[in-house]
């Protein structure tokens, strides 16, 4: 549509709703509608240089004496000049402003009314009441402007609009012409369209209202039962065929007028507004009364919608378990790639032979070593392999003196034996490594598998919605000022309950809304997630079952005597809403080298956890990436996975100090025996399952404070004294008693990690 004539069109709108308006009023003495409306439609962020036109012609053309035209100056004044005042110094308008300029907007009136010696009844009844209506239509132009026209309104909602729509047709009522009635054309086809349109439901309320609105104005009831006639008539033969209502309109019309004879006339012109309404209610095009069915549809009967979600997860299902088996095929072929060693003996008959045909081919006495003393030469010949493997090199010294007596070559076979270990162990180093790299793909993709039939098995289930809990979340916001434009409610398991919320961003840090969604929900519920919305001022809000723990944490870290920089790694870190990671990483020796060898260490594993690899592959892959590495520095690591939905704690533990559980009743210690990091290729970590109580407190140290107590029992006994309840205090006591065992001194690297469980 062309813009201008967009605008046109708005400003006429405008300009009828305001003259319809300024007739309205209640027992024809008080008139708060047309002045409220205009500062609610600002409020609203209408074109306010469209409405201030609009309100002047319109209220007018209905009083278009001098006290009217002043009045209405002032009005649109008193609007103007803050409103453009607050552009200017860009400062938005409060609310309570709004009613103040509101307020004072009526000035005119007033001193007008009270020279006219009105009944204050009168100017007094419409400010207030104009105050009254400007606050209902603010809640309900609020809410539309958030959520849009096509979700259900609230109780409160309803309740404004409908006091909207019997003040309009209230002045509606008064709008005739020679007898031919505008409220009942405008009435009469609306029926046809909602009952077309919508629910039978819907048109019984509008016509009931717009019935009762006409008793506002003189306390006269005459379109209260013709409306409800009409509306009957109607949805009687509410057929997709138009032509059935239209007529059934005319002749519930023609029974009113000349049978119950509840109209003052029986003129013609009684008959136009009908008959109208019924032929353009049949000639308009079907694609008009589609929009208008979408408009008026409900967003809580989103069926089409819902089936669309729980098909896109079952077809996420099948998807996931199809690469799930890809990446299971491909980890096999993987392992079928590792070459498969020589043995120790097979190695040293094969340097045997390697040094018989190059250093002992030509020699005079090859025949007498290799065929008379055959046996005790290749005895002797692998004894100097084996020595050379574990030394690195042989020298004359660890030559038989038999053999170096009647050997001419003595100097040369040392050479070679010295020079084809070398290079068998670099060989061997180079087919370990890439046999220890395709191992570690096997072992992801084997790992990428599971996190695949992990996903599809979250997905299998289809999403059970609740949508009475959805209509009575937002009933329930709303009426505490809360805006929430959409909300979606469903079980995520049997356990947990999801709801997704899109709230206005102000309304987001109210702990109101957590305590009406709790309630509704029948559990705890909290925010897990917040994101923005594609919709201006609004954000996105996930809420979800609260679990049944939560926790708190303290550090406490001291780097060795002499050192800045600590060999230590700690990890923190949330997995998802209901887990949490805590772990401590200690490089072999201290300073700056072990500590970056933690820090890779704690990292990888984090990121691991983080993506969802199980324990077993997570700790074997970042074994064998470390051992990849040629130095010698290794890592310990100590491990904590805390479930708060389930209370449960998850240890897993590399060569690290023991760990502690300090409860109500006592206190369990958790040792490890399993070798650090780094240090072979294939590793068994000692991994326990622990059930967790309200109250306890979960110890992690690296040695450097273990080492300071003479064992695991006393310092066990140590923290059954603590009594604080803090778990920072808690890990300060601790490595000041730490500390203090060595006066003082630093003898390692220390790091002291204390999670506190509670309810």
């Amino acid at each position: 549509m062309n813009i201008k004539l967009k605008y046109a069109l708005l400003f006429l709108g405008y300009s009828i709703l305001f003259f319809v308006l300024s007739r309205a009023s209640i027992y024809n003495i008080i008139f708060p509608f047309a002045f409220s409306m205009l500062f609610a439609l600002a409020w609203a962020e209408q074109k306010v240089w469209l409405l201030l036109p609009a309100y002047l012609i319109g209220t007018i053309a209905n009083n278009y004496s001098f006290e009217g035209i002043i009045s209405s100056l002032v009005t649109i004044f008193v609007l103007a000049f803050p409103y453009y005042l607050h552009l200017v110094i860009k400062k938005p308008m409060k609310k309570v402003e709004l009613f103040i300029y509101a307020g004072f907007s009526q000035v005119a009136y007033l001193i007008f009314s009270i020279l006219a010696n009105l009944n204050p009844i009168s100017y007094i009844g419409t400010i207030l009441v104009g105050l009254i209506f400007l606050y209902l239509s603010i809640s309900l132009f609020e809410s539309l402007l958030s959520r849009g026209l096509s979700y259900k309104l609230t109780t409160f909602e309803m309740v404004c609009g409908s006091i909207i729509l019997m003040a309009f047709s209230c002045g509606l009522a008064t709008c005739d012409i020679y007898g031919f009635s505008f409220l009942k054309l405008i009435v009469s086809f609306l029926i046809l369209t909602i009952s077309y349109s919508s629910s039978i439901s819907n048109t019984l309320l509008f016509s009931a209202i717009t019935g009762l609105g006409t008793l506002l104005g003189n306390n006269n009831a005459i379109f209260v039962a013709p409306f409800i006639i009409w509306t009957l008539a109607v949805i009687m033969f509410r057929t997709r065929n138009r032509i059935f209502p239209a007529l059934a309109l005319v002749i519930s019309e023609l029974i009113i007028n000349y049978y119950f004879d509840l109209y003052y006339t029986q003129e013609f012109l009684n008959f136009i507004p009908i008959i109208l309404s019924g032929v353009i209610f049949v000639i308009l095009p079907t694609q008009f009364y589609n929009e208008i069915s979408v408009l008026l549809s409900s967003n809580n009967e989103r069926l089409a919608m819902k089936n669309v979600v729980n098909r896109n997860r079952e077809l996420l299902y099948r998807r996931l378990n199809n690469l799930s088996e890809v990446f299971f095929e491909m980890n096999h072929v993987f392992r079928k790639l590792i070459k498969t060693g020589m043995s120790e003996e097979e190695i040293k008959d094969m340097l045997y032979e390697e040094l018989k045909n190059t250093i002992c081919k030509g020699c005079s006495e090859q025949k007498h070593c290799h065929r008379t003393f055959s046996e005790d030469t290749k005895k002797i010949f692998k004894e100097l392999i084996t020595i050379a493997f574990e030394r690195g090199k042989i020298t004359l010294l660890d030559f038989p003196s038999y053999l170096s007596s009647r050997c001419a070559k003595t100097n040369y076979l040392i050479n070679e034996i010295n020079t084809l270990t070398k290079q068998y162990k670099s060989y061997s180093q180079l087919v370990g490594n890439v046999d220890t790299s395709k191992l570690l793909i096997s072992d992801q993709l084997a790992g990428i598998s599971g996190i695949m039939k992990s996903l599809a098995s979250e997905v299998e289930t289809q999403v059970s919605f609740d949508s009475s809990r959805e209509n009575k979340i937002i009933d329930e916001l709303s009426t505490n000022n809360i805006i929430c434009s959409d909300v979606v409610v469903y079980e995520q398991d049997a356990k947990t309950m999801m709801a997704s919320m899109v709230v206005r961003e102000e309304d987001v840090s109210k702990l109101k809304m957590q305590q009406i969604v709790s309630k509704i929900c029948g559990n705890k519920m909290t925010i897990f997630e917040t994101f923005p919305s594609t919709k201006a001022g609004m954000i996105n809000v996930s809420l979800k079952t609260a679990p049944r723990f939560d926790c708190l944490f303290g550090l406490s870290s001291h780097a060795k005597s002499g050192n800045t920089i600590s060999g230590d790694c700690h990890c923190i870190e949330r997995l998802d809403g209901e887990k949490f990671m805590f772990a401590i990483c200690d490089g072999m020796g201290s300073g700056e080298q072990a500590g970056q060898k933690s820090e890779t260490a704690i990292s990888l594993i984090e990121n691991f956890y983080k993506a969802g690899f199980d324990n077993e592959i997570i700790l074997s892959s970042v074994n064998k990436l470390l051992n990849l590495e040629s130095d010698d520095v290794f890592s310990t690591i100590d491990i904590c996975i805390v479930d708060l939905k389930n209370g449960i704690a998850d240890f897993v533990k590399m060569g690290s100090a023991s760990s502690f559980i300090r409860g109500q009743e006592g206190c369990k210690i958790l040792e490890c025996s399993a070798l650090p990091m780094g240090i072979l290729q294939d590793v068994s970590p000692l991994t326990k399952k622990v059930v967790l109580c309200e109250k306890d407190f979960i110890i992690l140290c690296s040695d450097g404070i273990n080492d300071t107590f003479g064992s695991d029992g006393e310092m066990k006994d140590f923290l059954l004294t603590i009594k604080t309840a803090n778990p920072q205090e808690f890990a300060d006591k601790i490595l000041e008693k730490a500390l203090a065992n060595n006066n003082g001194y630093a003898v390692d690297d220390m790091t002291c990690l204390v999670i506190k469980i509670f309810n």
